[in-house]
């Protein structure tokens, strides 16, 4: 049994036995990868830092003014997901110059010139773009005209415009100037763009990431095939970002804002209308003042109307953040400062249940209504509800009750002014509403400043670290990775057409098959001649006479078969194949030439009664031979023929006859046999193959030794198991196998490496790496480019 132990030096060997093949896959693949890199547009990528802090201002003033308002920093997945969100996109995207993009016609793809404009194009009325529109090719004639071509509906168009002309394509009109820097016959391409036409562009190149695990720094990537509008895109995403952030955290105020606007504007008639009623009573009456009682209720009535209207005014700003935190999904704002009129917790909860109303607002991107987490955080959004709405009660409560307390102050005021004369009551009356009214704007007048300077102060919560940069380096195709990876492919390729050249061959090509596939052992191996005899040349039987490995090899089988059956003295060796073109004559005529040289008296028999040949490589006819023995036409001393080598003579197959299978199997054959022992030594029978026919099998088992001759590069694997399927059936222990035109094949020699349990084999060698030697005669000392492999 074989060790199944890798020789390495083996493996290499085999691998440049086939150099080309790993050199022509090597090629093909650096040749692939060339084209690749010719063709694949290259990528650029450019990138930017975001760092997120809470930023407070200066103005004390503003935590009290906006406390309802001020958001908790949102974690950095949040703040990712507005990055990518589709709406700061399109915003980034309106601040580039993305109109028009112009491009050059390249052999095999076309070059975006972006930020150059080489056509001065004017838009008239720009159109609804998809996308989908194909681009417009512009060719300059002369300085006064120039020709468009363009694809419609699935054929061609093109027209010639003059310059500064309107022109309308896919839905857009502009006009085209003419640039005195333009040379005739330039060619471009330009294409209309709206921003949804580059959100997918945009949206595919973008990627964000923590630049430090667990810190509050983002960094942002965009990819893109031009580097000039990878890093203008990547500055606007930012600068949108910053601006959604500050529009974000001063959406309350704004709101505030607009709230006291609308009470001002209501007021402002109030205020003029009393105004005017004070004078004309003053000028109607005559009246120029009032006795200092009446002036003081005046004062005192004044300042309660005004603390009621103001009461007033928070009643309407309690009741509007109830209807929201009751209907509203989004984030809560109250109109006005509450403070003093309000629960303490209140502005902490408003804030809890804005940042769980933006929590669940992320969640609903990945799972559904009815998913566990969004049902969790939905529970936790009623429970801070129903306490944000516990403390407006409460609030709403105590306001009413003040209110109730200015109601009974008012109306004893009222009652003490009712004791004045008329012309007095009426102008305390009139001069109430008066300095209520003014009263009541100046102080929401004051309140829009404070919310208006706020509002100013308010900054983004995060900043720009670093800009993003033009690079003009491509980060795909990476030229190094490819070709090393092409290297890698192409000697991987190499290899495995190796592997299979190797292993898909059902031919026998070395010993080590023979040796793991049956137990026969190998009685030599005879290598393939230099010359062109074949076993039906005359000259044949000259072969083993020369100092050549070929000879060389022919008598080491020589010397094995001297090894089998040594108690014979005249020895019958029957030699046979699977198939016709083994080479079994071969073998038989030089072995037989090989023993005669040895002064072994040695007859060699043509068996094979279906094709006989053995007569061509004797020159001889086939008139008489075993054929008419066995059909008793001829004695012995009749079909025996000598030839011109001492010690050997022949039997011819004879004539053809009807029976050939029918005929070895009279009792002829065995009175041949005997009286050939007694007068010669080694009887050679060269008999019809035994895979093809069965006139061999009665022979193989009336002989001493029998060779089955397996050719290399011939004889496929099935044929061990035909010459072991032979030697068990019939139970032939005194088979060998002789292993035919043997040749040097490094593709197809072993990789194992040997062991010592070969030895139980008969030894035989295959006589390689001879040909370097120079040894042998013929065989003359050959440099390594010159060994065949």
């Amino acid at each position: 049994m074989m060790n199944k132990e890798i020789d390495y030096l083996k493996v290499s060997r085999i691998l440049l036995s086939r150099w080309y093949l790993l050199a022509g896959m090597l090629a093909c693949a650096l040749l692939i990868a060339y084209t690749y890199l010719w063709y694949c547009p290259k990528t650029y990528s450019t990138s930017g830092i975001l760092k997120f802090e809470e930023k407070k201002p200066e103005l004390s003033d503003l935590v009290k003014v906006m406390n309802n308002t001020t958001r908790s920093p949102a974690s950095l997945q949040s703040e990712k997901s507005i990055i990518h969100s589709r709406n700061i996109l399109l915003d980034a995207i309106k601040h580039i110059d993305y109109q028009i993009s112009f491009y050059t016609k390249g052999k095999f793809r076309n070059k975006d010139l972006y930020p150059q404009k080489p056509l001065h194009i004017k838009l008239v009325k720009p159109g609804k773009q998809t996308g989908t529109e194909s681009l417009i090719s512009f060719k300059a004639i002369n300085i006064k005209t120039f020709r468009l071509s363009w694809n419609a509906e699935g054929r061609k168009i093109e027209r010639n415009f003059r310059y500064n002309s309107l022109i309308s394509i896919h839905n857009t009109s502009f006009t085209i100037q003419h640039n005195s820097a333009l040379s005739l016959d330039s060619t471009y391409l330009f294409r209309f763009n709206t921003p949804e036409t580059l959100l997918e562009r945009v949206n595919e190149g973008l990627q964000t990431t923590e630049a430090v695990k667990n810190s509050n720094i983002i960094s942002l990537c965009q990819t893109d095939t031009n580097p000039y509008f990878a890093a203008d895109i990547l500055n606007a995403i930012m600068h949108a970002y910053l601006n959604y952030d500050q529009h974000q955290k001063t959406q309350s105020a704004t709101q505030m804002i607009h709230f006291i606007n609308t009470q001002l504007d209501f007021l402002s008639t109030e205020v003029k209308d009393a105004e005017t009623a004070l004078e004309k009573h003053k000028q109607h009456s005559g009246i120029m003042d009032i006795r200092i009682s009446a002036n003081l209720s005046l004062s005192k009535l004044s300042d309660l109307e005004a603390q009621h209207t103001a009461l007033k005014i928070q009643e309407i700003s309690i009741l509007q953040l109830k209807k929201q935190i009751s209907e509203n999904t989004k984030e809560v704002t109250p109109n006005l400062n509450l403070e003093g009129h309000v629960e303490p917790l209140l502005s902490t909860l408003i804030l809890n249940l804005n940042n769980l109303l933006s929590d669940k607002h992320l969640l609903l991107k990945t799972y559904t209504n009815t998913s566990i987490p969004i049902q969790d955080i939905n529970i936790q959004i009623t429970k801070v509800k129903n306490a944000v709405l516990q403390n407006i009660n409460a609030s709403w409560e105590r306001l009413q009750k003040n209110m109730h307390h200015l109601d009974s102050r008012i109306q004893l005021l009222n009652r003490q002014t009712a004791t004045l004369p008329a012309t007095e009551k009426n102008l305390v009356s009139l001069g109430r509403d008066f300095e209520i009214n003014e009263k009541v704007y100046s102080f929401l007048s004051q309140k829009k400043l404070e919310t208006q300077v706020n509002r100013a102060a308010v900054l983004p919560a995060a900043t720009i670290i670093e800009q993003a940069q033009p690079n003009d380096i491509p980060i795909t195709p990476n030229q190094a990775k490819v070709y090393r990876t092409a290297v890698i492919l192409g000697l991987l390729a190499g290899i495995i057409i190796i592997i299979l050249l190797r292993t898909l061959t059902p031919y026998i090509y070395n010993k080590e098959i023979v040796l793991s596939a049956t137990s026969i052992p190998i009685a030599g191996i005879i290598r393939k001649s230099t010359g062109t005899i074949d076993e039906y040349n005359p000259h044949i039987l000259n072969l083993v006479q020369q100092r050549t490995v070929f000879a060389e090899s022919v008598r080491a089988l020589r010397s094995s078969i001297n090894m089998f059956a040594p108690e014979k003295k005249s020895k019958i060796i029957c030699i046979t194949s699977e198939i016709a073109g083994e080479g079994k004559s071969f073998v038989a005529l030089n072995l037989a030439g090989s023993l005669a040289m040895i002064n072994k008296k040695v007859i060699i028999i043509g068996a094979d009664l279906r094709r006989p040949k053995l007569h061509m490589a004797f020159t001889s006819s086939n008139t008489s031979g075993l054929s008419t023995y066995l059909s008793s036409a001829y004695t012995i001393d009749q079909i025996i023929q000598q030839t011109n080598h001492k010690n050997l003579d022949f039997i011819n197959s004879g004539p053809i006859p009807d029976h050939p299978a029918e005929l070895l199997h009279n009792g002829k054959i065995d009175k041949l046999i005997s009286e050939l022992r007694d007068r010669y030594e080694m009887i050679l029978i060269d008999t019809a193959p035994v895979g093809m026919v069965s006139d061999a099998i009665s022979l193989c088992c009336k002989s001493d030794i029998n060779l089955f001759v397996i050719r290399y590069g011939k004889s496929k694997r099935k044929t061990l198991s035909t010459a072991q399927g032979l030697a068990i059936k019939y139970n032939l222990s005194n088979m060998a196998i002789v292993l035919n035109a043997f040749e040097e094949n490094r593709l197809h020699a072993s990789c194992y490496k040997a062991d010592a349990d070969q030895s139980v084999q008969h030894h035989c060698t295959d006589y390689n790496n001879y040909k370097n030697s120079g040894y042998y005669e013929n065989e003359p000392r050959l440099n390594w480019w010159n060994i065949r492999s």
